[in-house]
């Protein structure tokens, strides 16, 4: 058995009873990073063996993972926030199993997308979710694609690159399309700011931002 278990995106205490039994069940957690997991797994008391599974080993390790759920072994896969396979790791060892005929069962919980979406105060229910935008190639072309998508828009974007994004986003969309950032979910310091593509990019150009961000976009009229 593979379980696909969703940890917090901030929040510590944004966690389902039902995965932090999971995790003291299984015999092996599988972490995008050891050390981050270890402090979730740490502040719940979970002492298990962990074993590193990100975006630069997965292709290495996956058919050694699959010969051990075959023997019988119970594991369970993390990421360092938020749903595994929602820009994370997850998919190839999710399809080695599902070809090989092992059960996987996934545990919903916390995801970025979702609260920043509904917070957004833009319609929400027809959308599309993009994650990261490409950085070079075919960004441009992608970019000229989603100016005449109608449905919401859900995007993850860097701190580094989000003024950026912004503004390529309201040379191709439009100045005026609606938009809403939301920053550090959860945490301490979360922030939501709405307003058009020009007004946004302004903002974060003028204060600097960092942390998490999902970013929304309205579809074209």
């Amino acid at each position: 058995m593979l379980y696909i278990v969703p940890t917090p995106i901030g929040n510590l205490k944004d966690i389902t009873l039902r995965s932090i039994e999971v995790l003291q069940q299984v015999e092996v957690i599988l972490c995008e990073d050891t050390r981050t997991s270890g402090k979730l797994l740490s502040h719940y008391g979970i002492q298990k063996p962990t074993m590193s599974y990100h975006m630069h080993n997965e292709h290495k390790v996956v058919d050694r993972l699959v010969d051990q759920l075959l023997a019988g072994k119970s594991m369970a896969l993390i990421t360092d926030a938020g749903t595994p396979g929602i820009s994370d790791p997850a998919f190839l060892l999710v399809r080695a199993c599902a070809k090989a005929g092992i059960r996987v069962e996934t545990l919903p919980g916390a995801t970025a997308f979702v609260p920043a979406l509904v917070n957004s105060g833009i319609p929400c229910n027809r959308f599309c979710f993009e994650g990261f935008l490409p950085l070079k190639k075919g960004r441009q072309t992608l970019m000229k694609q989603l100016a005449e998508e109608t449905r919401t828009m859900v995007f993850y974007e860097s701190p580094m690159r989000l003024v950026k994004t912004l503004k390529e986003m309201a040379l191709y969309f439009g100045a005026e399309r609606c938009c809403s950032v939301t920053r550090e979910l959860t945490k301490l310091y979360e922030e939501t700011m709405r307003g058009t593509l020009q007004e946004v990019h302004d903002y974060y150009e003028k204060t600097g931002v960092k942390g998490e961000i999902v970013l929304i976009v309205q579809g074209k009229a």
